[in-house]
């Protein structure tokens, strides 16, 4: 799902919600936006803040935050919207902040670590260490799994 580069290395986003830094793959990284206007839709789990329209696309918009079960934030200038398309859908992340882009060794991403009571746990699909970084590894399907069955009070 992730691209690589010669088979050794991934590019990924990289993003910070508290103290944590998190990666997804470019490959489904649509944009990276600044704070919008969300628009509240009734009925759907307190992650899903909502949607925008974006560009004439109607985007559903998740807190990562809130997903995780991580303490709330008010949102300031460094929050930002990464948009990811997947094959069924395109969603909004809200995170703290977008830090950067890196090459990511594919040796240095290790499986998901055995670590039990963590809400987000169930959301990672590995980590990497990079020099002095611990890049925690998101798998999407996860963290959206909810939002893409489509029931009437779910997004």
């Amino acid at each position: 799902m992730t691209e690589m580069l010669d088979q050794k290395e991934m590019k990924v986003i990289v993003f910070q919600l508290i103290d944590k830094e998190y990666a997804i793959g470019v490959d489904v990284v649509q944009s990276i936006e600044k704070l919008l206007t969300i628009t509240r839709v009734p009925k759907t789990p307190p992650y899903v803040k909502g949607v925008l329209n974006l560009r004439g696309v109607v985007t559903p918009i998740v807190d990562l935050r809130e997903r995780f079960g991580l303490e709330a934030k008010e949102m300031d200038d460094s929050t930002r919207i990464i948009i990811v398309t997947l094959p069924e859908f395109e969603v909004g992340l809200i995170v703290d902040a977008a830090n950067d882009v890196i090459d990511i060794p594919v040796g240095s991403i290790e499986p998901q670590p055995g670590v039990v009571g963590t809400v987000e746990s169930e959301f990672i699909s590995g980590v990497a260490k990079i020099d002095k970084r611990l890049l925690v590894m998101l798998n999407l399907e996860k963290v959206l799994e909810p939002v893409k069955r489509g029931t009437s009070d779910e997004f």
